[in-house]
């Protein structure tokens, strides 16, 4: 499915404020509310809209603690890999594992309530995980920025290039 200039706009506004109107988004999309609704139910039909969601504030939810967790494994075997990826999608304090190139072959996004929780987590959740060889943990000390927001403009648009 190509996206027209249309559809970029919608998937802007969108990811500004997915609880904005139909009726507000038509207007500001310049299409009536029928074919704005139509629009966007094409976009979540196609997968380029996965979700609408409400981003939480940790703090006040009290998880004082964002780390990140690498995780080198002992062997790169799919006997390995796949059990790990699958129990990690299981623990609910991972916001985001991803499989990497290079020194490690994992790094996870870990909420926490506290020193204590992390503390709780490598030891009860990590280091009994059959392959793992190395965990190193980094403690988030500022959080200078964090989006998601992808970065969208009209291909047809040569000032964006």
């Amino acid at each position: 499915m190509t996206l027209d200039s249309i559809d970029l706009e919608i998937l802007r506004q969108l990811q500004e404020d997915s609880r904005i109107s139909n009726a507000e988004l038509a207007r500001r999309v310049h299409l009536s509310p029928p074919a704005t609704h139509a629009r966007v139910k094409r976009l979540e039909e196609s997968g380029h809209i996965k979700q609408f969601t409400a981003i939480l504030d940790r703090d006040l939810m009290g998880f004082d603690l964002l780390c990140f967790v690498h995780i080198r494994m002992q062997m790169h075997e799919l006997n390995y890999l796949e059990p790990f990826q699958d129990y990690v999608r299981g623990i609910p304090e991972v916001l985001e594992c991803h499989h990497l190139t290079g020194e490690f072959d994992y790094v996870l996004k870990v909420a926490l309530r506290n020193r204590r929780g992390l503390q709780d987590f490598i030891r009860t959740r990590l280091v009994p995980m059959q392959g793992v060889a190395q965990i190193t943990t980094s403690v988030l000390l500022e959080e200078v920025k964090s989006s998601t927001h992808l970065p969208l403009w009209d291909p047809e648009d040569d000032t964006k290039k």
